[in-house]
C-alpha cells in the first residue's frame, strides 16, 4: 500500500502577487518537494515489491552461501526451521522450533 506523503500547502493572496522573490521561493520548494515525493514513493515501491523472506529447503544451513536477515531454512539434517536474525552484533542462524 503506498504511503501518502504531505504536500506543500497552496499559498495564495496578495502577499505572493506582489514579492516576486517569495513566489520563486515557493515554486522552489514545491519542485523540490515533488521531487523528494516522488523518489520517497519509488523507494516504497522497490522495498514493497521485495519479499520479506526466503525459505531455503536444505540439508544444514550451512550450504546456505549468502543468508540475508529474515531468511528461513528448514534443516533436514536437524529437523528443524532455522532462522538467520540479528542479535546485537551478531547475526546467526536460530532455531525457530
Amino acid at each position: 500500500m503506498a504511503q501518502q506523503y504531505p504536500l506543500l500547502p497552496r499559498m495564495y493572496g496578495t502577499q505572493m502577487q506582489d514579492n516576486e522573490e517569495l513566489r520563486q521561493l515557493y515554486i522552489l520548494l514545491e519542485r523540490w518537494g515533488a521531487t523528494l515525493i516522488n523518489e520517497l514513493n519509488t523507494r516504497d515501491v522497490q522495498v514493497d515489491s521485495r519479499p520479506s523472506t526466503k525459505v531455503f529447503a536444505v540439508t544444514t544451513v550451512t550450504n546456505i552461501t549468502n543468508p540475508q536477515a529474515g531468511d528461513i531454512a528448514y534443516s533436514a539434517s536437524t529437523g528443524k526451521f532455522k532462522g538467520y536474525v540479528s542479535l546485537g552484533s551478531t547475526t546467526e542462524w536460530q532455531n525457530l522450533n
